[in-house]
């Protein structure tokens, strides 16, 4: 593809955009903490709504930047990458937090409902997988569904705060969502602060995405793995480190809302790589692995809310022990390997385009025999 960087140019953007990402991230969450006490909005809503949704910047520029090549794998596997690695994180502070399990001591009724949220989000690409040829112009019709339900749920975030029907059970590890950072700044600069990070974090974002696929082109590496692994990862890191940043501050809910409430921003970007590629709906390219990918992150995310639920007392809990060692992620893997290696028995180099490597016959057919029909064009 033309204008693709090179493998050695791609790794010097990728390091750099760590360097700025943990500047950035350890900074955002002080300054979101103090947002929530300022406000009154607390800990958990300001996690979920505004700190989830600006360290999901990174990620929505590189799925942009990926869709708009023309790279159908490498767009979806990095929201749904996203979702998954960023649970990871949860079960990585839970290591790190030594009195009591994380999620016990975070309770909070708003990041089990956004739990919750978010597996019912994920389950509709797994709907939109399964008729792929359904579609308005290029965009399939459930992928417009999404962005209707993540703004209602904000609306139900709001409602459960001001009138709370259940209340998680206090206990002497419980952290109390409104002890915030007592605001050193006024708070016109705390906004103009948050909005310079945002900038920042989302400048970020389109690096690893052109060094994604750079690393993908250079490689040989099928597109929807460097997705879901190298450039996932860098893109996460924003909630990795006001994760950990939270937990050090004190502010659990606000740590714990920012992973879920990225989350749930983060299948946002799955309506705007549909949008973003234009040669038809996203799922018809993806290729397979994306599927188990989703239905993959789905699980976990159910896992999570459990845990929520749950509450264990001490240690890590038993979604601390489930989410990373999730068989599915072996099988995700394998699923990419297998389709890896079918191109190169074919004499083909894996991928040749983006585009073509999205419709390449091998994908198609693999593609078939997992949703075994598809649904008519609406015209």
């Amino acid at each position: 593809m033309d204008g693709t960087w090179g493998l050695w140019q791609s790794a010097v953007a990728l390091t750099a955009s760590i360097v700025v990402l943990w500047f950035a991230g350890t900074r955002l969450a002080r300054t979101a903490d103090e947002l929530a006490g300022r406000t009154g909005m607390g800990r958990a809503i300001a996690g979920a709504v505004f700190l989830g949704a600006v360290t999901s910047l990174t990620g929505i520029i590189t799925t942009i930047t990926g869709a708009l090549a023309g790279d159908a794998g490498f767009a979806l596997a990095n929201p749904v990458g996203g979702v998954a690695i960023q649970t990871v994180w949860l079960a990585v502070a839970d290591l790190l937090y030594r009195r009591a399990n994380l999620e016990h001591a975070a309770a909070s009724l708003e990041n089990l409902g956004q739990s919750l949220t978010l597996v019912a989000l994920l389950t509709i690409p797994v709907i939109a997988y399964a008729t792929p040829t359904l579609s308005w112009g290029w965009i399939h019709p459930l992928s417009l569904l999404i962005p209707v339900i993540y703004v209602y749920s904000l609306f139900l975030l709001r409602r459960m705060r001001a009138d709370e029907m259940w209340s998680p059970r206090r206990t002497s590890q419980t952290v109390d969502d409104n002890d915030t950072t007592q605001p050193t700044t006024s708070l016109p600069r705390l906004w103009v602060t948050f909005a310079g990070l945002a900038l920042v974090t989302a400048g970020t974002g389109w690096v690893i995405g052109r060094a994604g696929l750079g690393v993908a082109a250079a490689t040989g590496w099928p597109s929807d793995v460097t997705g879901f692994t190298v450039t996932t990862a860098i893109s996460s890191l924003p909630e990795l480190i006001t994760l950990i940043a939270a937990v050090r501050m004190g502010a659990l809910t606000l740590g714990v809302g920012n992973i879920i409430g990225g989350n749930v921003f983060d299948t946002l970007m799955i309506s705007i790589a549909d949008v973003s590629y234009r040669d038809g709906t996203i799922y018809e390219a993806a290729g397979p692995s994306s599927l188990v990918l989703l239905a993959g992150t789905a699980f976990m995310s159910a896992v999570l809310a459990i845990g929520l639920l749950v509450r264990d007392r001490r240690g890590i809990g038993f979604e601390g022990v489930a989410i990373p060692d999730w068989p599915g992620h072996r099988c995700a893997v394998e699923t990419v390997g297998a389709g890896y290696a079918a191109n190169r028995v074919a004499g083909n180099q894996f991928p040749p385009d983006p585009r073509a490597a999205s419709r390449s016959s091998s994908s198609a057919a693999m593609h078939d025999a997992m949703i075994g029909s598809r649904a008519p064009s609406i015209t």
